[in-house]
């Protein structure tokens, strides 16, 4: 007897580019054993689950892991055995376990280094990664014009900037002819502490470029646990994160939930993109988006959170390589 099909996550367009991405996006970093060692049995179940489920929209990096989430990937892919055109990948450029290099022989070097390790032809969004770090002038006029060649070749399908400052992504996309980048993906700006992204949709969308949110658990402010040692933010943010995660486990509710479902919750974002390496984590992320699909999300409890964190709405943090 065949078992009932299980709901899916719904699909957003993203921008112009035709592509139909899951809401739930599947952030491949933890996939290079960022957060601790994940098995390839765990890493092919977490990508099977994410897929069966209706997450179709897979997000890596040669910088995660130095490579390994790139070559993890590859083989989780693979051993889904279904069509190439059934998922859609994006790596990145420019960013590097021994630092940035956004020159055009390099960024050009990286997609065949990249299609090696994921045992793919083309992917189908390369962006340049975290350009704060570059010189934006050089992203402008030497790193995205290389990028376009890589289009042209078939190597790529799409141009993306990623970056944490919201202002790099006017500049750059005040600077180059419309049509030229895609995507942006944006990170810890769209969550119930720091919404700052939403300002900037209506410009994104007037430029027709689609937008991926990343981060929307505010790299772990927003989780029962609390964020890691190393978490950027200032004390008062950290703080006020914890004391809303105390109001909502006393009440028997979970933030990372409500939080994931605030994020989801605009139209105008394809796709939220949350780091993953286990069936449970997908399964938990696909049951809130399929929460808020059918039921809605929790008006009263989102509420009383947002009034914990009103002092520190939208405080953000500089962009800043750790120092080890």
């Amino acid at each position: 007897m065949a078992l009932p099909a299980l709901p899916k996550v719904e699909l957003r367009e993203l921008g112009n580019t035709g592509l139909k991405l899951s809401c739930v996006g599947f952030g491949a970093s933890p996939l290079g054993n960022v957060f601790g060692p994940v098995s390839d049995d765990e890493a092919i179940g977490s990508v099977r689950e994410a897929f069966r489920r209706g997450i179709n929209f897979f997000d890596t990096s040669p910088y995660y892991g130095g490579t390994l989430s790139e070559k993890v990937l590859g083989k989780t892919l693979k051993a889904l055995g279904v069509p190439r055109s059934e998922y859609i990948v994006a790596t990145k450029c420019g960013r590097y376990a021994d630092g940035f290099d956004f020159s055009a022989d390099r960024v050009t070097k990286s997609i065949d280094e990249s299609l090696e390790r994921l045992q793919l032809d083309y992917v189908d969004i390369l962006q340049c990664h975290d350009i704060e770090f570059g010189s934006l002038d050089q992203i402008i006029n030497e790193t995205i014009p290389a990028l376009k060649k890589l289009k042209e070749t078939g190597k790529i399908r799409f141009i993306g900037i990623t970056g944490l400052p919201l202002g790099i992504f006017t500049y750059v996309l005040d600077r180059v002819p419309p049509g030229t980048v895609d995507v942006v993906l944006s990170y810890c700006h769209y969550g119930i502490n720091d919404s700052a992204l939403e300002g900037l949709l209506p410009y994104l969308k007037s430029k027709g470029v689609g937008v991926i949110s990343a981060s929307p658990l505010a790299m772990g402010l927003l989780t029962e646990s609390g964020p890691p040692e190393w978490h950027p933010a200032s004390a008062e943010l950290k703080s006020a994160c914890r004391a809303a995660a105390v109001y909502c486990k006393e009440r028997g509710k979970n933030i990372s939930k409500l939080a994931m479902q605030y994020s989801l919750s605009n139209k105008d974002i394809s796709s939220v993109l949350v780091g993953m390496n286990s069936i449970k984590q997908v399964e938990e992320n696909i049951a809130a988006a399929v929460e808020l699909a059918t039921v809605g999300k929790d008006e009263k409890t989102l509420a009383e959170v947002e009034a914990i964190l009103k002092p520190v709405k939208n405080q953000t943090w500089p962009s800043g390589i750790q120092q080890s």
